[in-house]
Formats: structure tokens, sequence, C-alpha cells
């Protein structure tokens, strides 16, 4: 597997704790090492400390999504009409403030626990940068103002293209309260302090086979695990289990890495330490480095036949291409900066791209929570107090929230969903890129790009 450029960064310190080796009893187990596990374990051990916890990671803690994405924290605030619709006006605001609040926590946390996760909080641009992306937050703003929030700040054109240091950005808003990390960092900080409050880890761990008794029995290659409750803390890995894979679909999202450029950025203006997105259905996304990189990324949507999760979302050279085409776009001035890294992995999409919790049908004491959509760094503080609170059959407001056992549109199943897929992501695709040179798209392309998954925000069509 190619390592993310953050956890290449870490190299030295990535040394796997002991794989499941025998027999072992514990009160819960996590299915998976990265921020949903972990933050999960975390908060066990909070509400719950006399209860025995392990995690069983299949490679090791932050190798998936928690150790490759963009390092983006956001809040919920840009699928508040999703959240509305969805669980209503008062139970959306009570989500969407709990998302902010939770980047909020992940500071304090990662100051008391020493974790130097290279915590900035700057903000986000949600930008257009094509005639076609204009306005697209404005039916957030609108929902924002209904709700007497006033969360996204309009900003002139021009102060949007000094922040983003490139005139292609036309407009956009800000929203003050999101951050970046190294998430590398961060989640191996997370680990560390999940060992030192006697979460036991073991990496290297692949859950093999589920017996679903009571206790349920997880075996791995050289050990079986018994647990009174079961968390699957797994992503896009969820699609393998079939209670679960018409609800997530597992896709593609692409990075890349500049070499370190410092006065680069201080000559372009790019130097406030924003995180930035564009207002595509296919998303880029992009921040600076404390070292002065430039890191760049696009949901680039590769998918597989019946989900499976294989060693092509990690290197693809035709998405790597893609995704240095957008920012050779829209940093024409940057045309003679190296790109060092790429990489790339898979998110576990829903159809309105919010997450989804609950227990299967056939075994109630095992828990899931899935479907971050490519924004999982932050409210997954808040997915742990989520998944912790019914692993524990806790009844408060987490356990009763308007994202646990809730309606969600289903993807169709094989062979119309791999094929469906293929044409959706095509029209998407070819929509774009005539947006990006300033074309009308074709009638078919619009059409079926309707029928593709909400994005990261609720944009307009």
């Amino acid at each position: 597997m190619q390592r993310s450029l953050w956890l290449q960064e870490l190299a030295d310190e990535l040394s796997p704790a002991p794989a499941l080796e025998g027999h072992c009893n514990v009160d819960i187990a996590i299915i998976g090492g990265g921020f949903v596990g972990l933050w999960t374990a975390l908060h066990i051990r909070q509400l719950a400390p006399e209860k025995t916890v392990a995690i069983l990671e299949q490679d090791i803690c932050g190798a998936g999504a928690s150790g490759r994405n963009g390092g983006f924290v956001m809040s919920w605030w840009p699928k508040i009409s999703s959240l509305t619709a969805l669980c209503g006006a008062a139970e959306a605001l009570k989500l969407a403030r709990a998302s902010a609040q939770a980047i909020e926590e992940i500071e304090i946390f990662c100051e008391q626990h020493a974790i130097d996760a290279h915590f900035v909080r700057s903000g986000w641009l949600w930008t257009a940068t094509t005639e076609a992306q204009r306005g697209a937050w404005q039916s957030v703003q609108h929902t924002c103002a209904t709700l007497g929030e006033d969360v996204f700040r309009s900003l002139s054109n021009a102060e949007i293209a000094r922040r983003c240091g490139s005139p292609m950005h036309l407009e956009g808003v800000f929203e003050a309260g999101n951050a970046t990390v190294h998430p590398a960092r961060l989640v191996r900080g997370l680990r560390r302090v999940a060992l030192e409050q006697g979460v036991r880890i073991f990496e290297n761990s692949r859950v093999r086979q589920m017996e679903r008794g009571q206790p349920t029995r997880l075996h791995t290659d050289h050990g079986q695990l018994r647990a009174q409750r079961v968390v699957l803390a797994t992503n896009a890995w969820s699609a393998e289990l079939p209670q679960l894979r018409r609800s997530v679909l597992p896709v593609s999202s692409t990075i890349i890495a500049t070499a370190p450029i410092p006065e680069r950025l201080r000559a372009i203006g790019w130097t406030g330490g924003e995180a930035i997105t564009d207002s595509q259905q296919m998303v880029d996304y992009y921040r600076t480095t404390q070292d002065g990189r430039i890191i760049f990324g696009k949901g680039t949507g590769l998918m597989s036949f019946a989900s499976r999760v294989g060693t092509r979302y990690d290197q693809l050279p035709q998405l790597h291409a893609e995704v240095e085409e957008d920012f050779r776009r829209l940093y024409p001035q940057l045309a003679d900066v190296a790109i060092e890294h790429r990489w790339s992995g898979p998110i576990d999409r829903t159809y309105d791209s919010l997450p989804v919790f609950g227990r299967l049908q056939d075994a109630p004491q095992i828990i899931y929570g899935v479907g971050w959509s490519g924004n999982g760094v932050g409210p997954s503080h808040l997915g742990g107090q989520i998944l912790a609170s019914l692993a524990l059959d806790l009844n408060n407001q987490w356990s009763r929230c308007g994202l646990v056992n809730r309606s969600l549109r289903r993807f169709p199943p094989e062979p119309l969903r791999y094929c469906g897929g293929l044409l959706v992501r095509d029209a998407v695709k070819r929509k774009e890129r005539a947006q990006a040179l300033g074309r009308a798209p074709s009638w078919l392309a619009h059409s079926l790009s309707k029928l593709a998954p909400a994005g990261l925000e609720d944009k307009k069509p």
C-alpha cells in the first residue's frame, strides 16, 4: 500500500501493536482503528471506565481514511438543509451545533494530551471556480437564516480571490469555525491516549469471521476475541457486510501534495491557512501545510463491482492526473511547482452524505456508524459519542439523535449499482469539464449528473 504523505512523515513512529493471538474476552470490541473507532473507545472509557475495550485494526491505526484525508476539520453546517429535511429544525440545529462544538473539543483534547496535530483554526472558504458554481451556497445560507444562525459570511469577490491566492476563485462564503490538522498526527495521538487509558489495540488483526452469538466471537488469523458488544467503525469496508452494502458506496478520493513552497505562497497571497473547496459535484478541496506545501484533493469517484475495496483504490495514475489537471487550472501561476506525493483511498458515501447509526437487525449487540462521506475528521468526535452511548445502552440525547436508525435512500443492487454508477460518474465528469471550459454541458450529461449522491455541501443543482 502507498502510504500518504502524512503517514510517511511519521514513518519512524508507526511500529504496530501486537496482533491478536489466542483467546481474549472484553466487554466491547471495536472493529476499525481510525478516528471513529478511537473516539468511540475514548468516550466509552470516559462514560464507563469499568468496561474493558479492545480495538481490532486490519493494518495500523490510521492506515485507512483517517490517515489519508486532507485534514479538514469541518462541521455539519454545510449539510443543514439535509439535516432539517431529515429530522426537523430543532434536531438539525442540535446536531449542527454539536458538530461545530466538536471542533473546539478536538482542539482542547490535543492541548490536554500534548498531541501536536498542527491544529490551525483559520476557517473554511466555500468558493465558485466556474460561472456555473456561482451562488451554490445560497440555499444553505437561507436555511441558516431561517433557523436564526449566521454561519456563512459573504466576502467580496476580490477578498475571495486574494485569500485563495488565485483569480480563478470567482466568489464565495466563509465559515470561521473550521480548522485543519495533520490527520496522521491526530489519529496516532488518539491511539497513544487510548492505550494510556487502558484500551487494548490489536493491529494487523483483520476480522475474518464474525459469529453473531452472545457473546459475539471475532476471528482473526491468529486469535479470537469475544465481546458482549461490537462496534463497526470500518468506514468504506462496511460495504462488505450484506446488511450495510446498499447503505454505503465506497468511492475514491485522491490527493496530491506539492513540494514545500512557502515563498511562492507568500507571493500569491495564500497565507491565511484557510481550508478551501470549490462547488463541483466531484469536489476539489485544498489547503496549505505547516511547511508550506499545497495539499490538493478531489473526489474522483472511482467505484468497484459489489463495492469490493481493493488495492486499486490506493494508486491509479489516471486519477492523479485528473487531480493535477484541476490544480494547474486553478493555480496556473504555479505551473512549474513539482508534485512530490500522490495517494488515494476509499470513502464511504451515503446518498445524502450524512452518516447513519444503528444496530444490525439480526444481531442488535452489533452497532454501526458508517457513511462519513469525506467529512469524518471533525464529526467522528460526535460520532464516537453516539456509538459509545449505543454500545453502553444509554438512553440519552445521542442514542436518540436523528441520525440513529434513520431512514435513508439506498443504492440499487448489483449490477445496476455499478453499471449505473459508471454512467452517472462519467456524466458528472463531462458536465464539469464543459463548465470548466465555459461551455454549457449536454442535456444528457446534465440530466444524468442529477442522479449522483449528494456531496460535501447542500449545493444548488
